[in-house]
């Protein structure tokens, strides 16, 4: 089965056709880097770091590119408020995103270009849209996109121009800037520097000094990394209007295809409303790791479907590592059993290797809540080896939870997470030094109210069930398997 996406310019699920065969190009909208990243800021990486773990695993050649967007007024305002030179800010905040990365296992990209790095691509776009009668300049070294002249302006988002009242971030609306635009709607590709902003943050060019507006960069970096025409673009569903829309009407104006399929991640929310530092809402990593390894968060937002929001709350965490610790805790058991399987073996399974239904699933706009409930049924099957002390299904388990685990960035025994998670004190937020046997002792019964339960013995389940409710672990059970957590 082909890989489907959902492409957000047709609303509909499309097959990946990449242009070149046994090779994806992906252009993925990076941070923004005018302060400390947050969960809402890393859901779109572990998202698409989860895409191109599956396209490698599908035999792709995968061409990443993550930008770092490291000026703009925000970085600008941020940086003279704590009187630091701009740049210092934001390389400040870039390591602090990386930092982040690397903790929650996403890959590094391919590129990882930043917009002050590509200012002679973004200058030569401006003029190529000028010659081709899209941008216009207003004599005071600000430079405009036009939108008028562009037929399919608004089709990415499916709207009416008509119906647009501008096509500019608030957070990047100038009066100074509005009064040279033609329309209203015109967006800026070239901003005149500021007396009141300082020297460094701004470039020569034929139009006079300045810098480039905020969406001039992914268009110049996608096609210098990845040419006129890529396979997929993608970002936070919050991007597709303004950014995205004039991305693509840039990019259109220039006479390149550009992005075949837009993919979008969906927020993270809190009460409902979009996790961002505005609203006062954000949760760093740094806060949440005091309390629950970083492989925690990671499940909390890899197994939720990259379309769906993901509300945090209380008990976010609490359920991510519950679940967690019902997986590395077997995962734990089976290498005692059978020994740990080196993780080239894990990833050398192909689609056409691992469990059909959890292929079909993850081809299917990658819908981790059909996949993961094929890993909950191995797990199952690999209890039962477990009890009847059968080794060679007990390894045989093991490889197929391990490898569809890793798809996700959540192999329990592999190098990042083994050392540090696979302890019931790791996943569940306690400190105590006996929580790990705790933890096993809670497996093993759980694994004999399983045995009991498939035996239809729902007098021995019942039993075993209270027993753990004497003790302060609560027993839920859904449709995935029975799952645990401290009272």
């Amino acid at each position: 089965m082909t890989l489907h996406m959902y492409d957000s310019r047709t609303a509909q699920l499309q097959p990946l056709r990449p242009i070149r065969p046994g090779h994806v190009g992906i252009y993925l909208c990076g941070a923004t880097v005018q302060g400390s990243p947050h969960v809402g800021h890393l859901r779109s990486a572990v998202a698409f770091d989860t895409l191109i773990r599956w396209l490698k695993r599908s035999g792709y050649e995968v061409t990443y590119v993550r930008n770092v967007t490291d000026i703009d007024d925000k970085i600008l305002m941020k940086s003279e408020e704590a009187d630091w030179q701009w740049w210092a800010w934001a390389y400040r905040f870039e390591q602090e995103f990386a930092a982040a990365y690397r903790a929650l296992g996403v890959i590094p990209p391919t590129y990882e270009p930043r917009a002050t790095g590509h200012i002679p691509q973004q200058i030569a776009l401006i003029q190529r849209l000028i010659d081709r009668g899209h941008a216009y300049a207003d004599g005071q070294n600000n430079v405009y996109f036009d939108v008028r002249s562009l037929s399919d302006y608004g089709s990415l988002t499916r709207q009416r121009l008509e119906d647009m009242l501008t096509t500019e971030d608030p957070a990047q609306i100038d009066s100074s800037r509005e009064a040279g635009k033609r329309d209203p709607r015109d967006f800026a590709l070239w901003k005149a520097a500021k007396r009141s902003e300082p020297e460094t943050a701004s470039w020569d060019s034929p139009w006079g000094r300045g810098r480039p507006g905020w969406h001039l960069e992914c268009s110049a970096m996608a096609c210098h990394y990845l040419g006129e025409e890529f396979d997929i673009h993608g970002g936070g569903i919050d991007l597709r209007f303004p950014h995205h829309e004039n991305e693509q009407a840039q990019s259109h104006g220039a006479g390149w295809n550009y992005a075949r399929l837009w993919v979008h991640n969906a927020w993270v929310t809190t009460h409902g409303e979009k996790m961002s530092k505005s609203l006062g809402n954000v949760l760093s990593l740094d806060s949440l790791t005091r309390d629950y390894p970083a492989v925690v968060i990671r499940w909390a937002l890899s197994t939720v479907h990259h379309r769906s929001a993901i509300e945090w709350g209380p008990q976010t965490l609490p359920a991510a590592a519950s679940a967690w610790a019902k997986f590395s805790g077997f995962v734990a058991r089976t290498i005692e059993v059978a020994g740990r399987i080196p993780e080239t073996e894990v990833r050398s399974l192909t689609p056409e290797d691992l469990p059909r239904a959890f292929t079909d699933a993850m081809n299917d706009d990658l819908n981790v809540a059909g996949a993961l409930a094929v890993v909950y049924e191995y797990m199952k099957q690999g209890n039962v080896a477990l009890n009847d002390g059968d080794v060679e299904a007990v390894r045989r388990a093991q490889l197929y939870v391990r490898s569809m685990l890793d798809v996700w960035g959540c192999d329990p025994a592999c190098d990042q997470w083994n050392a540090s998670t696979n302890s019931a004190e790791a996943c569940l937020g306690v400190t105590d030094r006996g929580a790990e046997a705790l933890a096993a002792l809670v497996e093993a019964t759980m694994a004999d109210r399983a045995q009991a339960r498939a035996q239809k013995d729902w007098a021995r389940a019942d039993e075993l069930r209270d027993r753990l409710a004497a003790a302060g672990i609560v027993v839920e059970d859904g449709r995935e398997g029975a799952s645990w957590h401290l009272a």
